[in-house]
């Protein structure tokens, strides 16, 4: 283990639950003052980000939540219960449910998606928005998995939870998703453990609809109107930023400031998360 090691035990050990209409919802609830939201992606959970916590909840009440089908929360069964649309319904619900009215939203992977449809439904509610290799556009969206709906897509997701592939994918996964790649076993249990427990719904969703049918946010996009930021692994094999950069900035009006781009590829949370916390406070100064 590396020193202070955090292991997926205790990570969820500090996890509280909220019922949401559709299942259990797992999230971290962390520090006081202004809040945070960090919004994990496809197929990770909040333990993407357990290496950033600690040190943003020491000025800030930072909320981490395991989206439904991923992490500790339920995976019921159903199909259209893990769209963009639902997603946001119950990002809401848990907001509201804390009493948070108001937040700076972070967001990776294909939590950005899950952002844009929560921002549709109530625009007023996010103040910052801080964008970490997020899927937003067509142009440079390159996932690694697409599955057309049906049999090979279940049979491929019914490996991952039996562990037949699960070892084979994450290794895959983090090897193209990070410019250096030094996880060790504990660091992996943690994304490994939810696949196994059978958290493969939300996943199969994603892999054979929004992949192959990128929702259009850009009415959203054009209305935005709040501070953002990006930062970005430069070296993303996922998500390319030089497609998109131009659509993204003159339609956001991100100034040149606050675009970051990083040494690093798609997983900046496990490659550079001192670095990504220090820009999330300068930010928000």
């Amino acid at each position: 283990m590396k020193p202070n090691q955090i292991t997926y035990k205790n990570f969820r050990s500090q996890q509280k639950s909220f019922s949401s209409t559709d299942g259990d919802i797992k999230y971290i609830d962390q520090g006081k003052g202004d809040v945070i939201l960090l919004l994990h992606g496809v197929p990770t959970s909040g333990w993407l980000y357990r290496n950033m916590i600690e040190e943003l909840s020491k000025t800030h009440r930072v909320i981490v939540p395991d989206m439904l089908g991923y992490g500790s929360s339920n995976s019921p069964k159903g199909y259209a219960i893990y769209s963009e649309e639902n997603h946001a319904k119950r990002l809401l619900a848990l907001m509201q449910y804390l009493e948070i009215n108001q937040w700076t939203h972070i967001m990776h992977d294909a939590g950005g998606l899950w952002t844009l449809e929560l921002i549709k439904k109530n625009p007023l509610q996010i103040s910052n928005l801080i964008i970490l290799n997020s899927v937003i556009l067509e142009e440079g969206f390159d996932p690694p998995i697409r599955f057309k709906k049906g049999f090979i897509a279940r049979t491929a997701m019914w490996a991952y939870r039996n562990g037949i592939t699960t070892n084979l994918m994450l290794k895959n996964l983090f090897k193209s998703g990070m410019k250096e790649n030094d996880l060790n076993k504990v660091d992996v249990e943690g994304y490994k453990t939810p696949l196994k427990e059978g958290k493969t719904r939300g996943m199969y969703y994603f892999f054979t609809q929004t992949c192959n049918e990128l929702p259009d946010y850009s009415t959203t996009l054009k209305n935005l109107n709040i501070p953002i930021s990006v930062i970005w692994g430069q070296h993303d094999e996922f998500l390319l930023w030089e497609p998109q950069q131009q659509h993204l900035i003159s339609t956001l009006n991100i100034s040149e400031e606050n675009i970051h781009l990083l040494d690093a590829k798609h997983f900046i949370q496990e490659e550079k998360p001192k670095e990504i916390v220090q820009l999330i406070l300068n930010f928000l100064k």
